[in-house]
């Protein structure tokens, strides 16, 4: 009992939070952008890695990939969408490193901090709880990236 209790604080936290974070607008940005602007600033190796891409089409692939990544904290499940994700951000093909997970995750905690006013250690730690099943499963699969060990 004490664990689904602690699982529904851990959901209900989230789900406040990101309501919060997806209303709010700062200096013009709303969060996914804001959140990108944070990402390639945080590392040469991140801005190399984007130095091509559209920007507004990856911000659109982020929510989407950021909702199978609420779908799998919740169901345990890797859809087909989160799976190709993770192949392609393999090692054998986007080569994007499992340390970089854990750079994109500091800054998306940063950037929470930033747009929800009522953000504390709770709050963190609910985000944290909730990436972190998608973000293994990610970087699982950086040396596995032809799929077949998913």
């Amino acid at each position: 009992m004490l664990i689904s209790g602690v699982a529904m604080d851990i959901e209900c936290l989230f789900d406040a939070s990101y309501v919060r974070v997806l209303s709010r607008e700062i200096e013009g940005q709303a969060f996914f952008a804001a959140f990108y602007e944070r990402f390639l600033a945080a590392s040469p190796e991140v801005s190399e890695k984007f130095h091509q891409t559209d920007m507004a089409r990856q911000r659109a692939m982020l929510k989407k990939a950021f909702y199978r990544l609420l779908s799998f904290y919740v169901s345990s499940h890797a859809d087909y969408y989160l799976k190709e994700v993770a192949v392609s951000h393999s090692r054998a093909h986007l080569d994007i490193a499992p340390a970089l997970y854990d750079l994109w995750l500091e800054t998306l905690i940063d950037t929470v901090r930033v747009y929800d006013e009522q953000f504390d250690d709770e709050i963190e730690l609910a985000w944290r709880l909730v990436m972190t099943p998608g973000i293994v499963f990610m970087t699982f699969h950086y040396d596995r990236g032809d799929g077949r060990d998913s």
